[in-house]
């Protein structure tokens, strides 16, 4: 985070304008919104100048800037035509530890103006540190688009309930159910007819009712990594929980979103690394929930393909704890589609198996024979560590040992890296290039499409086995294609 953002109150503050022109004059209306005490030095003043001193909204100073006009200011914004006297400005704040803006040059600022979408008192800021301010003020006019115009009205309503809520409610967890409550009420539809003594009435018998503090689990789908891929329940449900218990396979991007003070708990669940064991994480949801806390259960990819959501909903039945699932997109759908790679097509594949490499201990082998079919795209989910295993019985029920293969390390994010090749080299792949979690496996005629269909991250090269006995896999990997034209 290259700023702090922060918000200042500038009422009465006096606020230093070096400039009188156009570029001046919109720093100086913004300043103005905000209460600031304005003074302007230039030797010659844009009319809107002249009309705020005779409105009584600003001081100007005709003539040049000299460093003792930084006395007593708060803050100084260099905003002439002349990068000389921008500089000089620049120079003297520092020198004085105070904050400068010197517009257009990012390198003389010491703090930035953000683009403002202002529903007082709700204010939202939106900057790119002075990068792409342009893309910056394109977002503002699409969030504007968004946030309903009545939203500062409903925020100086609720704003005049806080101390009465805080005195009814000790605890923070009560308080924010309360509000979750209200802003899922009628209040907020009353507020947006202008309604606003039907709308207080309601609120304040709200408050007057009996409140009863009962937790809820949300099972939510995280999808594969790519924060952009989440649902908006999902979102909101994340902003919604006081406590987030979590899974290795989601990405930090992602856990970013989440609501800033709410706790979060990470149990684990990544091959090879230590996790909490199942029935704790079980036990966890329930005293949470018990609590009275409203508890996101955050997996990657979708909870019910092989995230052992069914079991985790299976433990808080018994104790009539509500919950709800929200899908997420499972990885085999998300990292395929990043890697070029469609699932089913006419031509190679009609169609598609997931499976897992992890089983019970107790559990019998899979249906190798079914999953070794012709025209079938298999996707292992968890299956790096039995690689070897995995193409041994493969091959041995059937499959061709030159069926190609992609490993979709990291898929749908930045560092997602794609490894392909042929079945018979699987386990090979695996260990040379150093796959590690978390990983997908694709196998099937499919794969040959990704060349043509790729669109995401850097183009996915066939990999080349460090064997002299073994054919390069790019001159296999084109031969494969050159059969299927």
């Amino acid at each position: 985070m290259q700023y702090l953002p922060i918000f200042v109150q500038l009422t009465d503050k006096p606020v230093l304008v070096v400039g009188g022109g156009s570029v001046a004059l919109r720093k100086a209306g913004t300043l103005l919104s905000a209460g600031a005490k304005l003074i302007v030095v230039a030797p010659e003043f844009a009319a809107e100048f002249i009309a705020w001193q005779q409105q009584g909204k600003a001081e100007l100073i005709h003539g040049y800037f000299v460093p003792s006009l930084l006395d007593n200011k708060l803050l100084v914004i260099a905003a002439t035509n002349s990068d000389r006297v921008n500089a000089a400005v620049y120079k003297a704040a520092t020198a004085r530890n105070m904050l400068v803006n010197t517009v257009d040059d990012q390198a003389k600022c010491g703090f930035i103006f953000p683009a403002i979408i202002d529903r007082s008192p709700i204010l939202i800021a939106i900057s790119s540190f002075g990068t792409a301010p342009v893309l910056a003020r394109r977002l503002r006019e699409k969030l504007e688009a968004l946030l309903p115009q009545h939203l500062g009205t409903l925020a100086q309503l609720v704003g005049g309930f806080r101390s009465k809520v805080k005195a009814k409610f000790t605890s923070f967890a009560a308080r924010r159910q309360f509000w979750e409550g209200v802003f899922n009420s009628a209040v907020v539809r009353e507020v947006q007819a202008n309604q606003l003594d039907k709308a207080e009435q309601h609120l304040q018998q709200l408050l007057n009712a009996p409140q009863q503090l009962s937790g809820e689990v949300y099972i939510v789908g995280a999808g594969p990594g790519d924060p952009e891929l989440l649902t908006l329940k999902a979102l909101q449900l994340m902003q919604q929980a006081d406590v987030v218990v979590y899974d290795y396979l989601v990405s930090p991007q992602i856990i970013e979103l989440v609501r800033r003070d709410a706790e979060k708990i990470c149990v684990g669940k990544k091959a090879g690394e230590h996790s909490v064991p199942q029935q704790d994480t079980n036990q966890l949801l329930i005293d949470l929930a018990l609590s009275g806390k409203k508890v996101c259960r955050l997996k990657g990819g979708d909870p019910f393909i092989f995230g052992r959501g069914g079991e985790e909903i299976q433990a808080l039945v018994p104790h009539k704890i509500a919950f709800q699932v929200v899908p997420g997109i499972t990885a085999a759908a998300g990292c395929a589609a990043y890697a070029g790679i469609p699932l089913t097509h006419r031509d190679h594949a009609q169609s598609v198996q997931f499976v897992t490499g992890h089983c019970k201990s107790e559990g019998s082998e899979p249906e190798w024979l079914s999953m070794s079919k012709a025209n079938q795209t298999l996707v292992i989910y968890m299956g790096l560590m039995k690689a070897g295993h995995i193409q041994q019985q493969l091959i041995r029920a059937g499959r061709s040992g030159e069926t190609l293969v992609a490993i979709i390390e990291n898929g749908t994010r930045l560092e997602q890296r794609i490894v392909s090749g042929q079945l018979q080299d699987l386990a090979q792949l695996v260990q040379q290039h150093q796959i590690s979690s978390p990983a997908l496996l694709v196998i099937g005629d499919v794969v040959s499409l990704q060349q043509d269909l790729h669109w995401f991250g850097q183009r996915p090269q066939p990999a080349v086995l460090n064997q002299p006995a073994v054919f390069s896999q790019a001159t296999v990997f084109n031969q494969k294609l050159s059969q299927m034209a």
